[in-house]
């Protein structure tokens, strides 16, 4: 990209947004009112695995105030199904979720019947006298006991495995023949997902004389789903509209198709009027998507220095009663980024993807690169261990380097998704962090009894794939002669209305009060959108940015030329101006109405790849299994920083859902598939004070060679490694192998206790 003497990218400029969020001006799909809107009400199952035999609804549209309650029998002769967005192929047909069950229910909380009634409050009474009529069958709930097929939930599929994903690179049967040191495990991590602060909400709107359909609440892709949704009501895609609002954090789990998207609009057509959902927390907990459920058998094989020659893995992964909209994304992942950043030439990891009676699971902030990267992790330190080499000198050996680059990735099979690194050193995020956190003082505390507590260090590499695919933006030249940004991207805490000011007021030259604002998400802003997934809203929206930006100039300077009776050639935009021959000068606002808005669409099949160490010092109480961060370093290289704040702030965060997933949420299940963390009593959240000592540092020094800005994705690099990080230390406190996830309080007690 051309540098800019305007020096907005790189500068750590406060967020626009946060002004309007900290006054309490959000807009949140809850606060759009609409005059004579119904409230809906999801009716769900409590049972985890049954035949409807029928559902009684006459109670409650008997009640007074209440407008309809739709069953499955009211949606027609065949009930739509939710494809896959990512990965998908035929095997996972029969699996796909229909919008509202019919013929069974797999899991509690699976929608039975929609109640829209006049008020919230007579609309959850009445939907308390639906009575549904099922007939019990025996639930599964552990993946291997679903893969053994006992109990089918699709009996028509023959089976409870939608598929098997490979990654594939090398020859992993040779590099084992004759290693000189080989370790199989098996590890295990726990089902967790993403909690945002705002629980999922719809509005929608009918207009019967235009058969248009407006629907509020939009969030990460709303192109696709607005592709899907009219797809499934059988209207024309230009006659759907959805409108993205402010949005209380997505991580992966907000934004996609679920049936309450089908739901709401069907009901609004069906009825004529505006209808709202708004989601409890109870339903958050128990529909929304869950994630991380995997155990892998991992194989490692050794040179006698520690080099890697080579893994090995069978992993399988409980991906709930359905394959929801990215339900195999995260098992693709664990089967290509297995071997991480390190240079390992030779890889087989099989995945097998398995469904149960548990509420289904998609894409949760570093999908399937939180699994793998424990997995991967704790076997390098437990073959360090055995071959006697210091666990940092262990990495240092087989991190990927620069004159490795492009380094290839396995290779997914059967869906042929290759994939490479772009650039990078990885072993300077390494050395970095080993001194910023002060390593060799620090090492000297591993396994010591202090004051009661012993003590584990750590520390940890890894890599974040992101930011390929289509994007669109515009660029809008307004009568006052401010520019405004529309973007297909979304916004779901990133900074986007911050960051694409920056981008947009470097590449224009104009200081950040002519940029008028950032417009995102919403389908009628540009002409399609890839949305916001996978850490790509700045690679490649900001790309599609630099596109309309050089579009923008060209019409600029033709209209000021235009005006100035000059050659296109003689003009010049600088400093915010558009100056001709002999200094005249015209504004912005003077040519206006000459100047047409700029399309720029990026468009790029390769992926970028961040890269970084995490370091941590704990202590852990062994007489209550309680685990204490007293010390955590992170350090990254995204190729170029775009604003260094609102990137540390992407990563602290990160790094804190990391450590809440690794020591105290787990989502959990009985025997019979009922849900047992419906409330934040039971599914434990960190809170702003529990993990105080978090030091990140971002670095720019291999920039991506694959977009124009030369960024790299950032949002979920301060996840992926927290969970092999903090089990290793904690390992390395008690003496003790960790082989599962969470470390809650009870699990590091039982631990403890066995090793005294």
């Amino acid at each position: 990209m051309q540098a800019s003497g305007n020096r907005l990218i790189g500068a750590a400029i406060e967020r626009f947004e946060d002004l309007r969020f900290l006054r309490g001006q959000g807009t949140y799909v809850a606060d759009i009112a609409r005059e004579g809107a119904l409230c809906a009400v999801i009716v769900r199952s409590a049972v985890a695995h049954g035949v409807i035999r029928g559902i009684d609804t006459a109670a409650a549209r008997a009640m007074p105030g209440v407008h309809a309650v739709l069953t499955a029998a009211d949606i027609g002769e065949k009930v739509p199904r939710i494809p896959l967005r990512l990965d998908g192929q035929d095997s996972y047909k029969p699996f796909e979720q229909p919008v509202i069950a019919t013929g069974k229910v797999r899991y509690v909380g699976e929608p039975l019947a929609i109640v829209i009634a006049d008020t919230q409050a007579i609309a959850e009474d009445a939907a308390d006298t639906v009575n549904a009529d099922i007939e019990v069958l025996p639930a599964v709930v552990e993946a291997r006991d679903a893969a053994a097929g006992m109990v089918l939930l699709v009996e028509a599929a023959g089976s409870n495995s939608p598929a098997s994903i490979e990654g594939v690179k090398g020859d992993a049967a040779a590099a084992f023949a004759d290693a000189h040191y080989v370790r199989r495990e098996r590890f295990r991590v726990h089902r967790h997902s993403a909690i945002p602060m705002e629980p999922r909400g719809l509005l929608a709107e009918w207009d019967s004389a235009g058969q248009r359909l407006t629907l509020f609440g939009a969030a990460k892709v709303p192109y696709h789903n607005r592709r899907l949704l009219a797809q499934l009501m059988g209207l024309a895609e230009d006659h759907v509209d959805l409108v993205e609002n402010d949005v209380g954090g997505g991580f992966g789990v907000r934004g996609e198709f679920y049936p309450e998207d089908f739901l709401v609009p069907f009901a609004a057509r069906r009825l004529g009027r505006p209808v709202r959902w708004i989601e409890d927390r109870r339903e958050n907990l128990m529909a929304t998507n869950h994630a991380r459920e995997a155990e892998c058998e991992i194989e490692i094989a050794c040179d006698r220095d520690g080099r890697i020659r080579g893994l090995r893995a069978n992993s399988i992964v409980n991906t709930g009663a359905y394959i929801r909209t990215t339900g195999s994304t995260p098992p693709r992942n664990i089967a290509q980024v297995l071997p991480g950043p390190y240079r390992i030439e030779n890889v087989r990891s099989v995945v097998t993807i398995v469904v149960s009676n548990k509420t289904p699971s998609g894409t949760y902030r570093g999908p399937g690169r939180y699994e793998a990267d424990f997995f991967r992790e704790r076997m390098i330190e437990l073959a360090a261990r055995d071959l006697g080499i210091d666990p940092v000198e262990m990495r240092r050996r087989n991190l990927v380097l620069d004159a490795d680059m492009p380094w290839p990735m396995p290779t997914v099979v059967p869906l042929n998704i290759p994939s490479e690194c772009d650039s990078g050193d990885y072993s300077i995020t390494l050395e970095r962090c080993l001194e910023e956190f002060g390593w060799d003082e620090k090492a000297k505390l591993q396994g010591k009894l202090i004051d009661g507590v012993r003590h584990g260090i750590a520390i940890g590499c890894y890599l974040e794939g992101a930011g390929s695919g289509k994007e669109s933006a515009r660029l809008i030249l307004q009568g006052d002669g401010r520019v405004m940004v529309n973007v297909g991207s979304s916004a779901i805490g990133q900074g986007v209305e911050t960051i694409f000011r920056q981008i947009a007021g470097d590449l224009l030259d104009l200081p950040l009060e002519r940029i008028a604002g950032v417009q995102h998400g919403s389908t009628g802003l540009v002409v399609d959108g890839g949305g916001a997934f996978s850490s790509r809203s700045t690679v490649m929206a900001g790309s599609a940015i630099s596109l309309a930006a050089a579009t923008f100039k060209a019409s600029i300077r033709a209209a000021a030329a235009a005006k100035l009776g000059c050659a296109v050639g003689d003009v010049e935009i600088a400093d915010g101006a558009v100056r001709g021959p002999g200094g005249r000068v015209v504004s912005f606002s003077e040519i206006s109405a000459e100047v047409p808005p700029a399309d720029g669409v990026y468009t790029s099949p390769k992926r970028t790849y961040s890269y970084g160490a995490h370091a941590a010092h704990i202590a852990v109480d062994t007489g209550t299994g309680g685990v204490k961060v007293l010390d955590y370093v992170a350090v990254e290289d995204v190729g170029r920083i775009v604003n260094p704040a609102t990137l540390h702030g992407q990563c602290l965060g990160a790094i804190v859902q990391g450590l809440g997933g690794t020591l105290l949420e787990h989502l959990v299940y009985d025997a019979e598939g009922q849900f047992l963390s419906g409330s934040f009593a039971d599914y434990l959240m960190p809170t702003a004070s529990d993990f105080p000592r978090i030091d990140v540092h971002a670095m720019e020094m291999k920039p991506s060679p694959n977009n124009p800005l030369g960024a790299k994705g950032a949002g979920e690099g301060g996840i992926i490694p927290v969970g092999g990080l903090i089990a290793n230390a904690v390992a390395n406190a008690i003496g003790i192998d960790v082989f599962e996830l969470p470390l809650s309080p009870e699990r590091v007690w039982a631990l403890a206790a066995a090793g005294r």
